[in-house]
């Protein structure tokens, strides 16, 4: 085959190429969501979010996650935290909450959320982000992993970040309802069915160990249930008395079968709707 019809396949294909992707101008907003296919990082100007004064109950949390973050932001060395326990108690919206109360002083902070599907791409994504004057929270929301599920595997570059490390510029917070990521069922079948059980089980479990911060959270009480609540009414301007919040409010929780902050922001959601206000 001649040297000409050679360059010629290969403009060809350079063409087929997909064009390097361009970074985003991350001054024009707070947050960004990274997309596949095509890979991209979508703006997000407007973060829900509630302010981290209406979270209650997770006092240790939000005080550790929030120095961790705080140094981060200032340029500092900080650790990936994993925020992990009950569902519907604010892990979630504690990640986000520091971020909007940091953000004002520290507007090169970026949140970039990443979808637990999307874990595979997460090298394209770093890539992105390595080397920028920015500082970004890595944020994956409810993040497990179940059998024959080999995603953790992408997470750990993020985690350990292989011969390159993580970015400097890159800190990582998950959230999940495990505290090793994998349900209990599937630790013990490695540990009955591997050769070498020891070994089986901890490669999966060793995921955790690589997040710096372990941050549990565990069920509300009735008094903190009800503490959210007034909270709530007090920042939006919903006037109950105390008495009727607490019927209402335990009546509401009895119908759910569970008590958490989710519980008690979906009962005041009904509570200001009844009321007309706007949330």
């Amino acid at each position: 085959m001649s040297k000409k019809v050679l360059r010629r396949i290969a403009d060809a294909l350079d063409r087929m190429a997909p064009a390097p992707l361009a970074a985003p101008d991350f001054a024009a907003a707070p947050a960004f969501v990274w997309h596949t296919d095509p890979d991209r990082l979508e703006p997000v100007q407007q973060v829900n979010r509630v302010d981290l004064s209406l979270l209650v109950g997770v006092n240790r949390s939000r005080d550790t996650l929030l120095e961790n973050t705080a140094q981060f932001a200032r340029g500092l060395p900080a650790n990936n935290a994993l925020l992990w326990g009950a569902r519907g108690m604010g892990k979630s919206s504690l990640v986000k909450a520091i971020h909007g109360a940091l953000y004002p002083e520290h507007e090169h902070l970026k949140i970039v959320e990443v979808q637990r599907e999307d874990l595979p791409s997460i090298g394209r994504c770093l890539a992105l982000l390595r080397g920028r004057a920015e500082r970004f929270i890595l944020f994956c929301d409810d993040l497990s992993f179940g059998h024959d599920d080999a995603h953790y595997k992408s997470l750990k570059a993020v985690l350990d970040g292989g011969i390159e490390g993580r970015p400097a510029n890159v800190v990582l917070y998950a959230t999940s309802n495990r505290r090793h990521l994998m349900p209990r069922d599937m630790i013990e079948n490695e540990r009955q069915t591997a050769i070498s059980p020891s070994e089986a089980v901890e490669e999966k479990v060793s995921l955790s160990d690589r997040f710096g911060l372990w941050l549990g959270f565990h069920p509300c009480d009735q008094d903190e249930y009800l503490a959210m609540i007034r909270g709530y009414c007090d920042a939006y301007g919903v006037e109950i008395t105390d008495e009727t919040l607490r019927a209402e409010a335990i009546e509401w929780q009895a119908t759910r079968g569970s008590r958490s902050g989710r519980v008690a922001w979906q009962y005041f959601t009904d509570l200001a709707g009844r009321q007309g206000v706007q949330i």
